[in-house]
């Protein structure tokens, strides 16, 4: 990309702001419940570790660290 492209890019952003899914004072709250689920599902995959318990506990376990 050229600086030129860039530069239109910049200006074109100007009239829209950025405006974050969850707002500021919310964030840790949000955060907290997200590390608190995962740590939970975490521990109950850990406790039935199978191929059934994956989709239940461990894909949203990872999906909540992450």
């Amino acid at each position: 990309m050229s600086t030129a492209q860039l530069r239109e890019i910049w200006e074109a952003s100007k009239s829209q702001p950025f405006e974050p899914t969850v707002g500021k004072q919310s964030q840790f709250y949000v955060g907290f419940i997200l590390l608190l689920a995962a740590l939970i599902l975490t521990g109950l995959f850990g406790l039935n570790n199978n191929l059934k318990t994956l989709g239940l506990y461990g894909i949203p376990a990872s999906l909540a660290f992450g």
